[in-house]
């Protein structure tokens, strides 16, 4: 029985990132494997028997006094306690690879070094840009922002990008510089998995060796969600309501389309954005935040799901989720997003931060026939069952990780994996070919993603 070390700094799902890596888990637990999780001690932590071995909880944003600041804070940049604990659970467990998911500021990348000087091979799924951007998302003040580009850290600083703040900017910086400082992941990670091609091509154009990554989109389980269809007439938006998120974008184009449009969810920008529809006179509906089967409900009554972001997004869970309940999405030009789109066939991409793209958009849907939005609706359920599937997932992680302990077929996987741009479909296949065949999963799936990502802002 094989084992994996899996790493993320909470053990709930608190946000998108989390619901990945504790479905990754039980995707492995269901064909055998032994999970072994490694966490940050959290009151709503899942159940675990390994968390005597987990690191003390941190959370900057807590009324510690004084002097456990000075205690805690170095912990974020480096963690030696982490180190410690993760070298305990290795000698307990003996994993044959570490999976990482995010570990900063709570665990710390650390343990990285700690787990080569043990010879465990090591994966890293990169739920954001935090390896090339010091503040994770490359968006500031005044939108999207690449002037660290280069190497140019102070700019973190400079622009204040973590809430703001120049003292959790200027810790980020030192973090950053840090771990480049003494290379800690170009060093200890031996594959980074990315979701999107799009952040994949941004690592590279930041100056990341292309052989280093390896593309696996993530993964809905459409079977455990049922589909409805039947259009409704208002358009839909879920998720958090924040300025990178493009809501105001979405709010005047409704109102310039004649369009109705409902929002669920809440966030700091929610006040601002009500007024602007009344003041547009805009038919637009807040619903406020739901969740599980009433945020499902909430997807499945809608005319099409809509993704305004004004950010790099990676791989939204959400556009596979509305496809998955059978909708189809619109969503901006901008990250990941475009690739999770067919346009014509399971959705439509419009410009970003164009209220008339926008608009076009909206009106073409509003006129469309039932028929036709739930062709859509059904494409894009298609092909989530057919290539963003558990089943997909688990068999390209597993040739990846078998990767590491069988001998290679190729000089290198990043050669296989990497070097040129797969569809998702390629990439299943070129993998089980070049690498040994004898962990392919065929084991039934258990339950799967049932819920929507959350969004956590700034440092985490």
């Amino acid at each position: 029985m094989s084992t994996l070390l899996s790493v993320n700094n909470y053990h709930y799902p608190r946000g998108g990132a989390e619901v990945v890596f504790l479905e990754h888990n039980r995707l492995f637990q269901s064909i055998g494997w032994d999970v072994v999780p490694f966490a940050m001690q959290h009151p709503e932590n899942l159940a675990s028997s390994w968390s005597d071995y987990w690191v003390d909880e941190i959370e900057l944003g807590h009324d510690y006094s004084f002097f456990d600041k000075l205690k805690k804070v170095p912990k974020t940049v480096y963690s030696l306690e982490a180190r410690r604990r993760v070298r305990q659970i290795v000698e307990k467990a003996q994993p044959d690879i570490a999976h990482c998911h995010n570990i900063y500021h709570h665990i710390s990348p650390s343990i990285l070094r700690e787990l080569k000087s043990l010879g465990i091979p090591c994966v890293m799924t990169l739920h954001d840009l935090k390896i090339a951007c010091p503040s994770y998302k490359m968006l500031t003040h005044d939108g999207i922002c690449e002037r660290c580009k280069g190497g140019a850290l102070r700019n973190v600083v400079i622009n204040k990008c973590v809430k703001q703040s120049t003292a959790l900017s200027a810790l980020v910086w030192l973090e950053s510089q840090l771990h480049r400082f003494i290379n800690t992941y170009a060093d200890c990670v031996d594959a980074f998995v990315v979701p999107s091609h799009f952040y994949l091509e941004k690592f590279v154009e930041w100056g990341w060796p292309r052989e280093k990554f390896c593309f696996v989109p993530n993964f809905v389980d459409a079977d455990k969600l049922t589909p409805e269809y039947q259009p409704g007439e208002a358009f839909a938006y879920f998720g958090r309501l924040a300025e990178e998120k493009g809501l105001s974008t979405l709010v005047q184009a409704t109102a310039k389309a004649g369009a109705k449009l409902k929002i669920a969810g809440t966030g700091p920008l929610e006040s601002e954005l009500k007024k602007l529809a009344a003041d547009l006179n805009a038919q637009v509906e807040f619903v406020g935040y739901l969740s599980g089967e009433s945020l499902h409900d909430f997807v499945r009554q809608a005319r099409a799901v809509i993704l305004p972001s004004e950010w790099y997004e990676n791989a939204p869970l959400s556009v596979m989720e509305a496809y998955s309940l059978g909708k189809s999405v619109i969503g901006a030009n901008v990250g990941g997003i475009p690739e999770l789109i067919k346009s014509g066939e399971t959705g439509e991409v419009f410009e970003m931060r164009s209220i008339e793209s926008l608009a076009l958009c909206l009106q073409q849907y509003s006129t469309m026939t039932d028929l036709e939005l739930a062709g859509r609706g059904r494409a894009g359920r298609d092909w989530m069952a057919a290539e963003f599937s558990p089943d997909v997932y688990r068999e390209r992680i597993t040739n990846l990780y078998s990767s590491f302990a069988a001998p290679k077929t190729v000089e290198s996987f990043g050669n296989v994996i990497a070097s040129s741009k797969f569809s998702n479909s390629d990439l299943g296949g070129k993998l089980s070919r070049e690498f040994s065949n004898s962990a392919k999963a065929s084991n039934p799936m258990g339950s799967n993603l049932d819920a929507v990502a959350i969004d956590t802002g700034g440092l985490r």
